[in-house]
Parts: structure tokens; sequence; C-alpha cells
């Protein structure tokens, strides 16, 4: 008997790990197709429901990277491994990465906008024969805000990483500044053919396509992700309608041609 897509399902918490104070990592079991960029509705009942992309893809689990910033990911947060909650989903198109074989890659992110596309990341660093040279631009707040760390230390030796933070304290002796900061610096060997991911913040992912594309990568090889707050997860409720388009149903991930419009 096949899930009905719209009616929540109980998940089990299979493990939690903690980022930062307020921002952790869900393992939730979950068997089924799911992409990453795409998202779950997360609910409990009486404190409503959440979208959280899915920052992870397991063997019948999906990681959800949960930031605590209202009721109903307040009272997410007293779960604990053994626990259960509900969930919906996966909505939305995602990343496919059919559409980065073959070719240099660049993903810029900021804060949690890393979460989305920590999958696409993830297959591209564990499979370097289906791709060029990839290059990986992280950018957080402080060194306090750096999400998914033992990641970003296996990263480092399997691609061109620069992780970077907005401000840190004396004698911090890694990368400070803007990630648009390193966009100019990109080394790429056909820059007419290389294909770029955005993901963050608007002002962040505004300024970073306008870098990409004064680099040279033309706009139909850029992709965007749009973190907008969705609500039915499916069209209906016109909540992140932007234009004629709705985030939760055409997107969020958008080549940046047919998406322009949520970036500009």
């Amino acid at each position: 008997m096949s899930r009905n897509e719209y009616m929540p399902f109980l998940s089990k918490i299979v493990k939690v790990r903690k980022h930062t104070e307020i921002e952790y990592t869900f393992t939730m079991i979950y068997e089924g197709e799911v992409k990453p960029g795409q998202f779950f509705e997360v609910s409990i009942p009486k404190y409503g429901e959440a979208p959280i992309s899915v920052s992870g893809i397991g063997d019948g689990t999906v990681d959800l990277t949960i930031r605590r910033v209202g009721k109903v990911t307040n009272e997410i947060f007293e779960r604990y491994e053994g626990d259960s909650i509900f969930m919906r989903g996966p909505y939305g198109n995602g990343f496919d990465y059919e559409d980065y074989r073959g070719g240099e890659l660049v993903v810029v992110a900021g804060g949690t906008g890393v979460s989305p596309v920590r999958g696409v990341i993830r297959y591209f660093a564990d499979h370097p024969e289906e791709r060029g040279d990839m290059t990986l631009i992280a950018g957080f707040k402080s060194p306090e805000d750096v999400l998914f760390k033992d990641d970003f230390a296996d990263w480092a030796g399997k691609m061109n990483l620069v992780l970077t933070v907005d401000a840190a304290g004396e004698g911090y002796t890694g990368n400070v500044g803007l990630v648009t900061k390193y966009i100019p610096e990109l080394k790429l060997q056909d820059v007419g053919t290389a294909k770029a991911i955005v993901v963050g913040p608007p002002a962040m992912m505004r300024f970073s396509v306008k870098a990409l594309l004064e680099r040279g990568i033309p706009e139909e090889n850029i992709w965007v992700s749009y973190e907008r707050k969705m609500c039915c997860g499916i069209g209906k409720c016109g909540h992140c309608r932007i234009g004629d388009k709705y985030v939760c149903a055409d997107g969020p991930v958008f080549p940046y041609t047919v998406g322009k419009e949520l970036v500009d």
C-alpha cells in the first residue's frame, strides 16, 4: 500500500548531533525516494509544523538539520534518540546529480544554506571521477556558528575548500570575509562550461550570483535553492508564492534562468 504523501507519518529519531547551541541534526527513519534539496514538513501535535530541508541521505534514513527558532522547533529540541516525531513529504524538486556531472563545479553556501546542498557536496566529494575540479566556498557568521565541522575536515582533502567566517576573535587563523570575497579568485579551467550552485540568505545569494556572472559563468549554468517560509508544502496555501511561482512546489531548487526574480 502506497503512502499518502500529504498525510504525516511517525518517524523515529535514531541519532541527534549537536552543532551549535541552536542547531542540531536529527537522523530520522525514512524509507523512500528522496533528493538533496527537498524538504519535509515536520510536526508535533498541538505545536504545529515546520519545513526542514534534507541535509543528508542514508540507508533508510534522512538527516534534518534544525535551527531552534520558534514554537515547533523548540519542541522538537525536547526530543531525543529513540523518540518519534511526525513528518510528511518529501516535497519540492531537489538537486539532480546529472546536472553537475562531467565538468567543473562551484558551490557557494552561507550558514544553514549548507544543509540543503550538503548531499550534493558529499556525493561529488566521494565520486571525483564524475566531475572536474570542485570548489566549495562556505561562509558562517563566526567560528562558533560553523556546521558540519567533521564534513569540512573530510572535504578539505577532496576539493578546493574555502571555509570563511564574517568575523572572528583575535588569534583566529582561518579565512575571514564574506563568501563573495573569494568568488573573483576562482581558478576555473573552462568558465564557459563550469556549473555553480548558490544557497543561503537572500542578500548573500543575490551578490554571490552577481559575482559568479561577473566571473564569467553563464547564467544558464547556475542553480539556486531558495529558502522561504513554506506552509502547506504542496502549492495550495500561497504562503510561499512569489510572482507566478510557488517555492514549495516549483522549487525550492531553481535554475537561475527560471528563478531570477526570487534572488534579484
